[in-house]
């Protein structure tokens, strides 16, 4: 293992956020903050609330997790296809840097960021809501698991992708609808039976389901459940990875 290599590759990562620090970090805070008032008033007025939590409560989970999945996807996705566009990224694949060195330092600051996102986006939501999180260990551990999963989804996006249109293709037309229908903004008990069991098809109602026990220690789906799928999620997405460097798929052409 490389660490100088690792080290490089994340602070030149890193930097990149402080270059665009609006995009990166204001953007989604901004964004949540409306989705407090669209959601937390309009809707919050007629729901009073769910399972005993206050409805403007009940969604941060689901916001933080609608935020977290998109940044995490954007920021892999963007780190390693810009090398590509570029033709830089065959200086990377020439230098003494293995697939794992790669990983590391371009899915460990894709993560960092989408971590502080959440982090960011808990503590805004704080100072709106009367927020308390029942397991903050677990809250913590979760969300750095998701943020390493969907960073690693992104970045095999990010290898695929021939041009912008198709970065943007998965966010937006696939995890952003699996997300607004995975329970972020309601319970999936309050569905009929029928739509109950459609959700359970949807990958992303284990994540919301699973974050949002840590806070109320309520959830639709078993904590353990939701833990398994993220992390098997999260070892798919890393094989697929190592593969696509080892066989040279969407890497070396």
């Amino acid at each position: 293992m490389n660490y100088y290599a690792i080290k490089a590759i994340y602070l030149y990562e890193m930097s990149r956020t402080y270059r665009t620090i609006s995009q990166s970090l204001i953007a989604p805070v901004i964004s949540t903050i409306l989705y407090f008032v669209v959601f937390g008033s309009a809707i919050g007025s007629k729901i009073e609330n769910i399972e005993g939590i206050s409805y403007g409560v009940f969604i941060v989970p689901g916001l933080v997790m609608l935020s977290v999945l998109m940044q995490s996807i954007t920021n892999a996705a963007f780190a390693i296809y810009f090398p590509k566009f570029v033709g830089t990224i065959n200086e990377l694949l020439s230098a003494p840097v293995s697939t794992i060195d790669i990983v590391i330092g371009y899915i460990g600051a894709a993560t960092t960021k989408s971590f502080s996102i959440g982090i960011i986006i808990l503590i805004t939501a704080h100072l709106i809501v009367p927020l308390k999180i029942v397991h903050p260990l677990y809250m913590l551990l979760f969300l750095l698991l998701t943020c390493f999963a969907f960073c690693s989804f992104g970045f095999i996006i990010g290898l695929w992708a021939k041009n912008f249109e198709q970065l943007n293709l998965v966010p937006m037309l696939i995890i952003t609808p699996l997300v607004f229908l995975g329970g972020s903004f309601y319970s999936i008990s309050m569905l009929p039976v029928f739509w109950q069991k459609i959700s359970m098809f949807n990958p992303v109602v284990y994540l919301i389901s699973g974050f949002r026990w840590t806070f109320f220690n309520f959830s639709d789906f078993s904590f353990g459940v939701s833990l398994l799928a993220i992390f098997s999620f999260a070892i798919l997405c890393n094989s697929i990875i190592f593969w696509m460097f080892k066989t040279g798929y969407k890497v070396r052409n």
